[in-house]
Order: structure tokens, then C-alpha cells, then sequence
């Protein structure tokens, strides 16, 4: 049984797959090693620039959000996938979908505009409600806080992907999925042989 495990067969119950990889990992040599190091640092780094790239290029600090609650039924349901863009000359109108983060919550919410002020001096007031919900939303916004403006805006959505961010909130729920999922994607980065 010993020698079939060292030579990277496995034995059902056995944990046979995690001595699998340490035996890849033992294989390998040290320059196939850092080649496969660098090549997961390559595609980690391709993966933040393009994030940022469109943060630069949408104006949203969070161009790509998940929908986490039902509030929005029947526009958005809960994983829904919203691509935002923020820019600041656009004025903001009543019946836009905001995405806006309100001080002490860390989660950014998404609701659509129902009222907008707008002053002689052109600062723009706004209130939001869910669609899905009874009342506007100012029992959400920080204490004494009655309406939104533009600096609280992550962005407004311009479209959307039913249904897809729904691995992201089963990797919040479960974080030991998550956890579980990026190892077997590392691993997998690390021992992919080049053919």
C-alpha cells in the first residue's frame, strides 16, 4: 500500500489526493517551482489591474456589485451581478438604481432614487427606497441623516447578470468554501505542467 501511495495512486478514504499534490510538489524542481510561483503572482497581478483598470475607466470605486438582499425584487434579485459607472456630471434622477454606502455600514445598498432636491447653488439632495420594501430608506441612513448626496453614491447601475454573483455569496456564507476553493485553484495554478 506504501509504495502505491509514494508513486501517486490512492486508496479511496485515504487522503490520497492531498499526498498527491505534496507528491507533484516534490517532483517538481526548483526552477519548474518558480516558474509555476511566478506564473500564479502573473495571473493574481493581471487579475488587480484589471480590476483597477475599471475603477479608472467606469468612475466606481466598486464597478462590479453583488445584489445580497431581496429588497430590490422584482428589478434585481438576491446575486444578481450590477455593473456600475459613477461619473460626477451626470445628474442624479428619480426612478435611477444607486448603489451608496451610508457611514457605519460596511455593505453598500442598493435602492432606487425616489425624491431629488436640487438647491439654487446646485448641490443635488436625494432619497432612496427598495422596490421591494414598505418605506424610503432613512431609517437606514445614519442618525439625524434624512437625505443622500452625490459623495455617498459607489455608483448607478447600468446592467446587469441574473443569478451570477450567487458563488459570491455561497463563499460568504461558507467561508471555509471559499477558503477550500482558492487552495484547489492555487494548487491547480502551481502544478499545471506547460504541454
Amino acid at each position: 500500500r506504501g509504495a502505491a501511495l509514494g508513486r501517486g495512486l490512492c486508496w479511496p478514504g485515504s487522503g490520497g489526493a492531498a499526498m498527491d499534490l505534496f507528491g507533484d510538489l516534490r517532483r517538481m524542481n526548483k526552477r519548474q517551482l518558480y516558474y509555476q510561483v511566478l506564473n500564479f503572482a502573473m495571473i493574481v497581478s493581471s487579475a488587480l489591474m484589471i480590476w483597477k483598470g475599471l475603477i479608472v475607466v467606469t468612475g466606481s470605486e466598486s464597478p462590479i456589485v453583488v445584489v445580497l438582499s431581496g429588497s430590490m425584487e422584482p428589478a434585481f434579485h438576491r446575486g444578481d451581478l450590477l455593473f456600475l459607472t459613477n461619473f460626477h456630471d451626470d445628474p442624479i434622477r428619480a426612478g435611477e438604481i444607486v448603489v451608496f454606502k451610508v457611514e457605519g455600514r460596511d455593505i453598500p445598498i442598493v435602492h432606487r432614487v425616489i425624491k431629488v432636491h436640487e438647491k439654487g447653488n446646485g448641490n443635488i439632495k436625494f432619497l432612496t427606497k427598495g422596490d421591494n420594501n414598505e418605506v424610503d430608506d432613512r431609517g437606514l441612513y445614519k442618525e439625524g441623516q434624512n437625505w443622500l448626496e452625490k459623495k455617498d453614491v459607489v455608483g448607478r447601475a447600468r446592467g446587469f447578470l441574473p443569478y451570477v454573483g450567487m458563488v459570491t455569496i455561497i463563499m460568504n456564507d461558507y467561508p471555509k468554501f471559499k477558503y477550500a476553493l482558492l487552495a484547489v485553484m492555487g494548487a491547480y495554478v502551481l502544478l499545471k505542467r506547460e504541454s
